[in-house]
């Protein structure tokens, strides 16, 4: 479409697709949550199934590799050392079986070395006992040491655990006095306060009306800081245009180099790095020298 003036105007108009109400409040609701649609309440304990099964899946026929999966585990466990692995690659003993040649050998008793058998004075540990040391009349001190050690005079012997209670101590009644007694001790607790609520926090004021003296007010004041005392500086500070324009003097310059020193190798290199000059060996020691010089005395 051409215009007045010449300029060409497009004939499209644009429109925006706008959603009728119902949809956007459709929208606009929530997700339902997906155990509350696709799964009922559950019960634990109870031997249901979770899903609901298919008539399908309970006349079904399970195949022999499912039959295979469904068999329990063996219990190894009858079979006690049985399970243990071979030791030496000898098979393992049946039970109440005859013992190998290594256990009959190792459970020989060890000999004794023919020198000890040639220096023993007796064959047996047990010997006869003569007629005379049968007949043997004890002295009175052999009776003495031979009567056991008696208790002290204090000892009491163990009570019994089973403590019989009287029929008195039984049928007993407690008197108003025992009863008072009896009840446990209330102590108001001061020192800590009472939480009624978390965060909370409420204490018992003893008296609300005291004046503070003036040496408590006193007291209570802050700290002031030194009149000295400067705050922290900002590490960020704007430089001057002074500073920015100054030119360096011949002095600074001269400073800012950085001080140059051998290398570690070439002194190691250097045959007079430890030759000391003549004028030091016609050096004379002054007297604060020789009193520096002198050991700490302790």
């Amino acid at each position: 479409m051409a215009a007045a003036g010449g300029l060409h105007v497009s004939a499209y108009t644009p429109c925006m697709c706008v959603y009728p109400r119902s949809r956007i409040e459709v929208l606009a609701d929530p997700k339902p949550l997906f155990c509350q649609v696709s799964s009922p309440t559950l019960i634990w304990g109870n031997q249901e199934t979770i899903w609901t099964l298919s008539p399908g899946a309970m006349t079904a026929r399970p195949s022999a590799r499912i039959l295979n999966l469904c068999k329990p585990k063996k219990d190894f466990t009858k079979y006690g050392r049985s399970c243990r692995p071979v030791i030496g690659g000898n098979p393992l003993l049946v039970k109440y079986g005859y013992p190998s040649e290594r256990l009959l050998r190792l459970s020989e008793p060890k000999k004794y070395l023919p020198a000890y058998l040639a220096q023993r004075s007796r064959e047996s540990p047990e010997w006869p006992v003569s007629l005379a040391a049968q007949n043997y009349n004890a002295s009175k001190r052999i009776l003495q040491l031979a009567q056991p050690k008696g208790l002290h005079p204090d000892f009491m012997p163990p009570r019994e655990v089973p403590a019989q209670v009287s029929s008195l101590a039984v049928s007993a009644s407690a008197s108003a006095r025992v009863q008072k007694l009896a009840e446990p001790l209330i102590r108001e607790l001061t020192c800590c306060p009472t939480h009624t609520k978390p965060g909370i926090v409420t204490s018992t004021v003893s008296s609300r009306k005291v004046i503070a003296s003036p040496r408590t007010i006193e007291l209570s004041k802050p700290k002031p800081l030194h009149p000295k005392f400067l705050p922290p500086r900002d590490p960020e500070w704007p430089v001057t245009k002074a500073a920015k324009r100054a030119v360096a003097t011949e002095r600074i310059v001269g400073l800012a180099q950085p001080s140059s020193r051998p290398r570690m190798g070439l002194t190691a290199l250097n045959p007079d790095a430890f030759r000391v000059k003549e004028s030091a060996l016609k050096a004379v020691c002054s007297p604060r020298l020789e009193k520096l010089a002198q050991p700490i005395q302790r």
